[in-house]
């Protein structure tokens, strides 16, 4: 089998990842079709960024509790209730718009309850896959799931356009989309029931203390390494990745185009972060100045975006934010846990979704207004050179203070491995 795909070899993994496809399928098909939904109720970019700001507001209010209790109950187990807990938002909205009944508070309310099961969901998820394969896997596996994840990407908005547009390109189209979702919820759940649990690599659960999750805080605030990547990931979240947002502003304000032309969109760029993904997949280490440098590099690829004169010319750069946006994503996220502590693992990277998507309520309703006001080019320029700013900041803070190579660093078992066998 060839090293990038070599985590299928797990039958564990393959089963998990199966799921995830199809669930991830639906993820996408509803983020289309559930901003479609708000335009069409209220033609609004601020509305827009609302609702994407609520859907992740839950994730800077909640993610320290859901890490801990990603560490204190067995993860199998929580994903199966946040999938159910997802599930239950989508089928109530999508029925409400198959109704012609939904309004614009509706889609507020449900999407902070589905941004609520997801904040649970997120920090178990990510720390999960660290237990259905080998340390040594560990970052194939993770640029597997970014792989299906944007493989999902590819095909979730471009079927959610078509759909919509054949639908009659209205709130009740809408609607049957979002359903369609609700239902995609049912392959995760079969697939952990699935899982052979005498393969799966769990640590033992963290027992009920006092003063855990600033335990957590501690540990992480004694780690320059990961206070770097946090910096990174929250300055590209907050004003870089709100794509939701500035694609749609760019299709229907900049260029005039359609459901399905957005939908595109969204697929066009998912073709560059698969790509960036399968490259990611292939990596045995991840250094910190990849993850800095990607994001840079990120950062100036959506400015020049930003300045295309067509939709085509804007559509033919969507694959390379797609290509450093990812780049970005799967190696701080690698970074995070190839460097943490198992039974830290939960709270960490609870930490690490607080931040890198709980910052989405602080700038998805700024580049709202942003585009409402200036236009939707405007979001792009100014989110590209915050996050460029931000990580530059970042990163001299970091030289600045970094301990020695040996000091507040977890070594990676191949490492370790290695040393012995040197000695």
């Amino acid at each position: 089998m060839s090293p990038t795909f070599r985590s299928l070899r797990n039958p564990n993994y393959r089963r998990y990842a199966l799921g995830g496809v199809v669930s991830n399928t639906g993820t996408w098909m509803q983020r289309v079709a559930q901003d479609w939904l708000v335009l069409q109720l209220t033609a609004s970019g601020a509305a827009l960024g609302i609702t994407t700001g609520l859907q992740f507001l839950p994730f800077l209010l909640l993610s320290p509790v859901a890490g801990l209790v990603a560490d204190r109950i067995p993860k199998r187990r929580l994903l199966i209730l946040t999938n159910v807990g997802m599930a239950v938002p989508a089928l109530v909205l999508g029925l409400l718009a198959v109704t012609g009944v939904a309004q614009t508070w509706h889609v507020y309310a449900l999407a902070l309850a589905l941004g609520v099961a997801s904040a649970f969901d997120a920090p178990a998820r990510q720390s999960f896959v660290s237990e259905l394969v080998d340390h040594d896997d560990l970052t194939n596996a993770v640029g597997l799931n970014s792989a299906s994840f944007n493989a999902a990407r590819i095909v979730g908005p471009a079927v959610a356009g078509v759909l919509i547009a054949a639908l009659g390109g209205g709130v009740v189209a809408t609607g049957w989309v979002i359903l369609l979702n609700a239902v995609s919820y049912v392959a995760p759940v079969l697939s952990l029931r699935s899982l052979d649990a005498r393969l799966l690599h769990s640590p033992d659960p963290v027992r009920r203390e006092p003063g855990q999750i600033r335990a957590g805080v501690r540990y992480v605030r004694g780690r320059p390494d990961l206070l770097l990547v946090l910096a990174i990931v929250f300055f590209t979240g907050t004003f870089g990745l709100n794509f939701q947002l500035t694609s749609a502003l760019m299709a229907t304000e900049v260029f005039g185009k359609g459901a399905t032309e957005y939908g595109l969109l969204g697929t066009f760029m998912a073709v560059g972060s698969l790509t960036g993904a399968l490259l990611a997949a292939r990596r045995v280490r991840v250094r910190q100045r990849l993850i800095v440098l990607s994001a840079l590099t990120f950062a100036a690829v959506e400015i020049v975006a930003g300045s295309m004169p067509t939709y085509a010319a804007f559509a033919l750069m969507t694959p390379l934010l797609g290509l450093s946006a990812l780049t970005m994503i799967t190696a701080a996220n690698t970074f995070m846990q190839l460097n943490t502590d198992p039974g830290m693992r939960g709270r960490v990277m609870a930490l690490y979704m607080m931040i890198f998507i709980g910052g989405t309520p602080l700038g998805a309703p700024l580049v709202g207004w942003i585009g409402e006001v200036a236009g939707a080019r405007w979001t792009l320029w100014l989110g590209g050179l915050a996050t460029a700013v931000g990580v530059l900041v970042a990163s001299v803070l970091y030289l600045r203070t970094r301990p020695t190579p040996e000091v507040g660093r977890v070594a990676p078992a191949g490492e370790v491995r290695e040393a012995a066998a040197a000695a």
